[in-house]
C-alpha cells in the first residue's frame, strides 16, 4: 500500500547573505586577435628588412575545448544547477555552496542565515536542482532545503525519522512539486513543497530481490540493502546502480517495482545514465579498469540487456561520468582529471588534454544545452566548455 511520509515545515526561512554582484563582461577576443594580427606583421617587417622571404601565414592558435574557472574554494564539488542562463549554484564538500550571476565565469560564497559557520562546514551538500526560480539541495548529514524565490531565501525542510535510508537526490519539478530519493532506492514525490511525500514505489529492492532472485539476477544476493548512484531522466524513469556494481536496476513512473538487470560482465559497475538523458535511447555504463559500454533501449526493458564494449583507451583510470553536448558530440570524464571525447555519438572516444596538467580527479560532467557544459572535481577543479 502506498505510504505517505508527513513532513511537517517548520519555520524559519534561511536568509542567504546577498553577494550577487555580477562581474562585468568584457570580451578579450578583440584585444587577442589585434595582438596576433600586431605580431605576424612586425615578423613580416623584420623579414623584409633582413632580405628573407616573408613567413606563411600562420596557423591558428589551437584553443582547448575545456577551461578552468578560478574558485574561492579547494573543496570537492558534486553538482551544478541553473535557474536562468546565467544565474546558477554549485554545491559541494565542506559547505561547499556558490552562486553565479554571469553564466558560471565567476561564482562567490553564499550562507544560510539559519546555520552557524561551524555547523554549515560539516556538512556535503550533494545534490541541487532547480525549475522556475525554486530550488532543492540535499546533503549529509541528511539536509533538505527549499528556497521559492530563486535562492534568496532558503527553508530547511525536516526529514521524518522513518524514511527508508539516507536523501541522496533531489529533482524540482515546478511550483511546488519535486522528487526525492533515498539509499536504499526509495522514491517520494511531493506536490506541496515538501510538507507531504508519497513513495512512487511499493516494494522495497529488498523485497523484490527477495521475488525474483530465482530467475538469475547476478549479485542478488550479496545486495547490503543501498545503492551507490540514482540517475533520474527527462519523462520520470530512474536508474540506480547497486552499491557493490554488480547489477543495475530501472524504474518507471506507474511500475510498483524497481526491475533488476544483469550487467553482462565479470568487470564491476562504477557508473550509469541514460544517453542525452533519454531512456528511449540507451544507458551508457563504465566499468572498472576504465572501460565503457553502450546498450540500447533493452538496457532499460530487459533483465538480461545487451551491451557493446565502445573504443576508449583510458590507460586504466576510472571512468566516472559521461553527458551527451548533442546526438553526436559526448564527453566522458574521471581519475587524474582525464577527459575524453566522441564525435559519432559515444561509440569512439579520444582523449582530449583539457585538464590533462590539473591534478586530482573529475566526477561529474553536465551540460545545460549545446553552449553550455561543465566538469566537477576535487580540489575546487571546475572546468567550463569553451562553446
Amino acid at each position: 500500500m502506498v505510504s505517505l511520509l508527513k513532513l511537517a515545515l517548520i519555520g524559519g526561512a534561511a536568509a542567504l547573505a546577498p553577494q550577487r554582484t555580477p562581474s562585468a563582461k568584457v570580451s578579450a577576443e578583440p584585444a587577442r586577435r589585434e595582438f596576433i594580427q600586431g605580431t605576424a606583421a612586425t615578423a613580416a617587417g623584420a623579414a623584409a628588412l633582413a632580405g628573407l622571404p616573408a613567413a606563411s601565414s600562420a596557423a591558428p592558435l589551437a584553443i582547448k575545448n575545456w577551461e578552468r574557472v578560478s574558485l574561492p574554494v579547494s573543496t570537492t564539488l558534486f553538482d551544478i544547477a541553473f535557474d536562468t542562463d546565467t544565474h546558477g549554484y554549485l554545491v559541494g564538500a565542506k559547505g561547499t555552496f556558490l552562486e553565479t550571476v554571469d553564466g558560471g565565469k565567476n561564482w562567490k560564497p553564499r550562507t544560510f542565515a539559519n546555520l552557524d559557520e561551524e555547523e554549515e562546514v560539516g556538512y556535503r551538500f550533494e545534490k541541487v536542482s532547480f525549475q522556475d526560480g525554486e530550488g532543492w539541495v540535499v546533503g549529509k548529514p541528511p539536509i533538505l532545503l527549499h528556497t521559492v524565490d530563486a535562492g534568496k531565501s532558503w527553508e530547511r525542510i525536516p526529514l521524518s525519522p522513518k524514511l527508508p535510508g539516507e536523501p541522496t537526490g533531489v529533482v524540482a519539478l515546478g511550483k511546488s512539486k519535486a522528487e526525492m530519493t533515498t539509499s536504499t532506492g526509495a522514491i517520494y514525490s511531493t506536490t506541496n513543497a515538501g510538507r507531504n511525500w508519497k513513495a512512487q514505489v511499493k516494494e522495497t529492492i529488498d523485497a523484490t530481490l527477495n521475488r525474483v532472485s530465482s530467475s538469475g539476477v547476478s549479485g542478488a544476493s550479496y545486495f547490503t540493502g543501498s545503492v551507490a548512484t540514482i540517475q533520474r531522466e527527462k519523462d520520470g524513469t530512474y536508474l540506480a546502480v547497486s552499491s557493490r556494481g554488480n547489477f543495475y536496476l530501472t524504474w518507471s513512473p506507474g511500475q510498483d517495482f524497481w526491475l533488476p538487470h544483469n550487467r553482462g560482465t565479470p568487470r564491476r559497475i562504477q557508473a550509469m545514465g541514460f544517453v542525452e538523458g533519454d531512456s528511449s535511447k540507451g544507458v551508457w555504463m563504465t566499468l572498472n579498469g576504465g572501460q565503457m559500454a553502450l546498450g540500447g533501449k533493452s538496457a532499460v526493458d530487459d533483465a538480461e540487456p545487451t551491451f557493446n564494449v565502445i573504443n576508449l583507451n583510458s590507460g586504466g583510470y576510472g571512468i566516472l561520468d559521461a553527458a551527451w553536448r548533442d546526438s553526436k558530440e559526448a564527453w566522458a570524464v574521471g581519475g587524474g582529471n582525464t577527459m575524453y571525447v566522441s564525435k559519432d555519438g559515444g561509440k569512439n572516444f579520444k582523449f582530449d588534454d583539457s585538464a590533462d596538467k590539473i591534478p586530482g580527479n573529475l566526477y561529474a560532467i553536465k551540460f545545460f544545452g549545446p553552449n553550455t557544459g561543465f566538469a566537477l572535481g576535487s580540489d575546487g577543479v571546475l572546468m567550463k566548455f569553451n562553446a
